[in-house]
């Protein structure tokens, strides 16, 4: 399979399953999910879904447990939705960047001097 094909299928499974966390899934364990891509294999067999969750460690765990508990729902509905012979396997992964990004930001802004506050111009 040619590697736009699989970005597509891969952009198709990330709209699809937005709309699904949106709408919400009945376990409560599953907070509030952000898709942030999918990477499809290039026989479809597996699906790696990198998710952004909002809320501590504890809320990021019992995320992840819920959406493995739900991944058979998850492939059912996306089967419904998104014209495949076979739907892949969903692999959760925890999209670490958003966190990284707002650290290094936060480090920044302490390293960084505050405006107004230069005592090095005295005119």
């Amino acid at each position: 399979m040619n590697k736009t094909r699989m970005s597509r299928v891969g952009e198709e499974i990330k709209k699809e399953l937005s709309i699904l966390f949106q709408r919400g899934l009945k376990d409560p364990r599953i907070g509030f999910v952000t898709v942030t891509g999918v990477e499809v294999t290039s026989d479809l067999q597996l699906a790696k879904v990198y998710i952004s969750i909002f809320g501590g460690e504890e809320e990021r765990k019992a995320t992840l447990e819920g959406l493995q508990k739900a991944k058979g729902y998850l492939r059912t509905e996306i089967g419904k939705r998104v014209k495949l012979r076979h739907v892949p396997d969903f692999v959760f992964k925890l999209d670490e960047s958003i966190d990284y990004g707002s650290r290094i930001e936060s480090i920044l802004r302490e390293i960084s001097p505050t405006k107004g506050n230069n005592t090095d111009d005295q005119s």
